[in-house]
Parts: C-alpha cells; sequence; structure tokens
C-alpha cells in the first residue's frame, strides 16, 4: 500500500488531493455490493468513489493493492488510485473517473493481448515467500480471499482457493456431497497442472469487471487480484457467457494457453461458483454439484 494514502473523510481528501470542493454528488448503478458515486469538484474534474457501510476500510485498501498491481504492470488500463478510508463508519476509496467512450475497432485483440502481456509480466515482487498468492488477503465480492503464499499452484489453489469455500457451503451440502468434495479436493494433484510461470491475475474477470474508456480500450475495475496460473483468469472470462472469439484468438497468439486447458476449466470455475453460492444462496448448488461430480 505504499504512496497509497489512507483519510478520515471525503470532502478533506478532496481538499488535500485537488484543493477543490465537492459541487455535486451523483448516485450511478450496476454494482452488487458498492455504493458508486461521480463526484464532481469546483472547476468541473470529476472523481469516482465506492462505498459501503458495512464493510471497513480494510476492504478498499486491498482492492486499491489489487489495482496498483495491475497498473504496475504496465499492460493494461487500471484507474489511478487516489486514497482511502473512513467517514461516520462509512469505508470510501476514491479513484480516477474514467469517461466511457466507443470501443476501438480492434478492442477485442488489443484487450487479449494485453492481458496476455499482465499474465507474462514478471509478478515475484507482487507476493512474498511464494511464487503464488499475495502480499496480504483481500476479498472475493465481500468474501475474504486467503493469499498465504506457496510454492506450488495446485496447493494454492487447494488450501487457499478450493477448501475454504468447501469449508463455508458446507451448509448446503449432503453428507454424500462433501465426501465428493474432499474426494475431489484428494485428487487434484492429477486434475490440475502447475504453470510455466506465476501470473498476475485479475482473479474476478467477467464482463462487469472491464469498461471502456474515452481511448476506446479495455479499463478494468474491481480485482481480486492474486498471483496464479493464468488460465484462472482465462476460465473466469468464459464463465458468464464468454468475451468475443476475438479476445482468445488474439491471447492465445500472444500466450498460448496450454493444451488440455478445456479439461481444467471448470475446476477454476468452480471457486466462483461456490463463492456465489456462499453470498447469493443455493440456487447455484446445482451448477457446483455439476463440477464436483464431474471430477469427483
Amino acid at each position: 500500500m505504499t504512496g497509497i494514502k489512507k483519510f478520515s473523510s471525503i470532502s478533506g481528501a478532496l481538499k488535500e488531493l485537488f484543493g477543490a470542493e465537492i459541487e455535486n454528488t451523483d448516485r450511478l448503478y450496476g454494482g452488487d455490493i458498492n455504493d458508486a458515486f461521480a463526484i464532481t469538484l469546483s472547476g468541473g474534474k470529476k472523481v469516482f468513489m465506492k462505498s459501503n457501510r458495512r464493510a471497513s476500510s480494510s476492504f478498499f485498501a486491498a482492492e486499491a493493492a489489487g489495482l496498483a498491481a495491475i497498473a504496475r504492470s504496465g499492460t493494461i488500463g487500471a484507474p489511478k488510485i487516489l486514497g482511502f478510508g473512513d467517514e461516520n463508519g462509512r469505508a470510501f476509496l476514491l479513484l480516477e473517473f474514467i469517461d466511457e467512450g466507443r470501443r476501438a475497432s480492434d478492442f477485442w485483440e488489443t484487450f487479449g493481448r494485453q492481458l496476455a502481456g499482465m499474465h507474462k509480466a514478471d509478478a515475484d515482487s507482487f507476493v512474498s515467500d511464494g511464487a503464488f498468492g499475495f502480499k496480504a488477503d483481500n476479498y472475493i465480492g465481500h468474501t475474504k480471499q486467503i493469499n498465504t503464499p506457496k510454492n506450488s499452484w495446485i496447493e494454492f489453489f487447494r488450501d487457499c482457493r478450493l477448501e475454504p469455500q468447501f469449508r463455508m457451503a458446507e451448509r448446503f451440502f449432503s453428507a454424500p456431497g462433501i465426501k465428493r468434495a474432499n474426494l475431489l479436493l484428494d485428487r487434484l494433484d492429477g486434475l490440475l497442472i502447475e504453470p510455466d510461470h506465476p501470473s498476475l491475475l485479475h482473479g474476478d474477470l467477467w464482463s462487469g469487471n472491464f469498461m471502456t474508456g474515452s481511448d476506446g480500450r479495455a479499463w478494468i475495475i474491481d480485482p481480486a487480484a492474486y498471483v496464479g496460473h493464468a488460465e484462472a483468469d482465462i476460465a473466469m472470462t468464459e464463465l458468464f457467457g464468454g468475451f468475443h472469439r476475438k479476445f482468445y484468438a488474439a491471447y492465445n497468439e500472444a500466450a498460448p494457453i496450454e493444451r488440455g486447458y478445456e479439461d481444467r476449466r471448470d475446476l477454476y470455475n468452480l471457486y466462483q461458483l461456490l463463492n456465489h453460492l456462499n453470498m447469493f444462496g443455493g440456487s447455484y448448488l446445482s451448477s457446483v454439484m455439476r463440477i464436483v461430480r464431474r471430477y469427483a
């Protein structure tokens, strides 16, 4: 979090950052977890703010750390972090306001190449004492995401991704379902592969977590960042309908996806579906069990 300042008030933060007062605050819609606002300052500059009454500032500090890591890779657009903090029991995060624009004609191809570039970038500085994980725990949605460093990707995915989610979801499972889940965890060494190199991941990359900037390019937002296998990010892009085929063709040309990925994709998305089960309830149980039965 070096260089990202914590503030005790929104108006004080904006006064310190820009020497300006708040002129207008407009509510924005579309998010499931946080409230979002466009703040217009005296002089006309806009700032984007997320806030949450149920969260502490650590929630947004973790998101800021993920955005900072993505920006540091120098590969793809991510909004600049202005600061975070708490005011009257409400946590907030202040970000650069990204003006939305029309997609460039090569939007999807550029997006694919840029994500491949992020996945190929050196990720050593984002995790301590291990190849996989992150410098601190963060969040996937509003669920805490464990990022304890591990030297094995398969061990990390089992111990820090699937197992904690299965534990939280036990109330949804029958005894045979729990037995199958444990069998899947035991079999993971034979189902997943270790990557050629660790990659910085967005961690929650679906169509709701990127936008088109005024430059016509993709800007990624709302990360659950960590260092892992690039396949996990690609799998998430396919979970809710997928991106344009041009995205995958360009990505695969820049960073060829390893053979057998299609057999592993559902395992990566099992983590996301388990998290949806834990956050939103039993409507996701059938999707979870379909994957568990496939592999166990």
